[in-house]
């Protein structure tokens, strides 16, 4: 039988790549990535609450999460977009158009 501990380490295993991802790469793209899987596993988390609590309000908040996720993977893409337009590279380490 599946219990919420297989759930809860599933997520933090999850997160823990996403993570470590985020820490190590350099691609812009898979760093967006990342901080998806990272959401996901947060998301994971609160399903498997929900469930165990028969509540609802668990699944409401991964809904209006998975809301927020995706008008924000828009942004982030068309701002990675224009970047690489501009600088013809999605390496973080090459992008300073914040400095003077």
């Amino acid at each position: 039988m599946i219990t919420l501990t297989h759930y809860l380490i599933l997520s933090a295993i999850l997160f823990s790549i996403g993570v470590v991802g985020v820490l190590i790469r350099r691609n812009a793209i898979i760093i967006f990535m990342c901080i998806e899987l990272m959401l996901n596993a947060v998301n994971l988390s609160f399903v498997a609450f929900a469930h165990y609590l028969h509540s609802m309000e668990g699944q409401m908040f991964v809904f209006f999460s998975m809301t927020v996720a995706a008008a924000e993977a828009t942004v982030g893409l068309a701002i990675i977009i224009a970047i690489f337009r501009n600088k013809e590279t999605v390496n973080v380490d090459d992008m300073n158009i914040m400095k003077w």
